[in-house]
């Protein structure tokens, strides 16, 4: 059985990109997932005088090491003024510093959504471009805009378009992890 973490990137207790995240993840058949909470992992904002000091803190280690331990990563994206939430932005920096690649060569489901109607396509297409320099196999994405007329917490993506989209994703998703499995 696969093991799939997934988290909104985002710490705010009523995260849209929790939801999507959770509900995305939980579409696989047959994959145990790990949904993590950032507020699980706040840290101390990254400078290398902290780290000098400090060291690297065990939060950021154990985030880590659940990266390496799972077979595929789904993360949906919180947009803060065009870019990465201050939270994410912590731990993925804290996370750098701790080896290379970054992502582990995992495979990665990377989604957004907002309540407008770009559903955070600009932080989306900044992850998608820089992750596979950081060691991630970017091998689905998937935008969800307006997310309050589009998701529903009983049935997901509503709208049917959307939903076909998804799914298109999510097999390409699925189909590589079972790539991975094979080499």
């Amino acid at each position: 059985m696969k093991t799939i973490l997934a988290f909104g990137a985002s710490n705010s207790r009523k995260s849209i990109n929790q939801q999507l995240a959770n509900w995305a993840a939980n579409q696989l058949e047959e994959a145990k997932v790990k949904l993590l909470d950032l507020n699980d992992f706040e840290l101390p904002i990254y400078s290398t005088d902290r780290q000098e000091e400090s060291g690297i803190p065990e939060k950021a280690k154990y985030f880590k090491e659940l990266v390496n331990q799972a077979d595929g990563i789904v993360i949906s994206f919180a947009e803060h003024n065009g870019s990465f939430s201050a939270a994410f932005k912590n731990i993925f920096d804290w996370m750098s510093r701790i080896g290379r690649p970054i992502w582990s060569e995992k495979p990665m489901f990377l989604m957004g959504t907002s309540p407008g109607g770009r559903g955070a396509k600009g932080v989306l297409a900044h992850a998608e471009n820089t992750f596979p320099h950081q060691g991630a196999k970017v091998v689905a994405t998937f935008s969800l805009p307006s997310f309050n007329q589009n998701f529903d917490q009983e049935e997901g993506i509503i709208n049917e378009e959307l939903k076909a989209e998804f799914q298109t994703q999510l097999v390409k998703f699925s189909n590589s992890m079972l790539v991975e499995q094979e080499v």
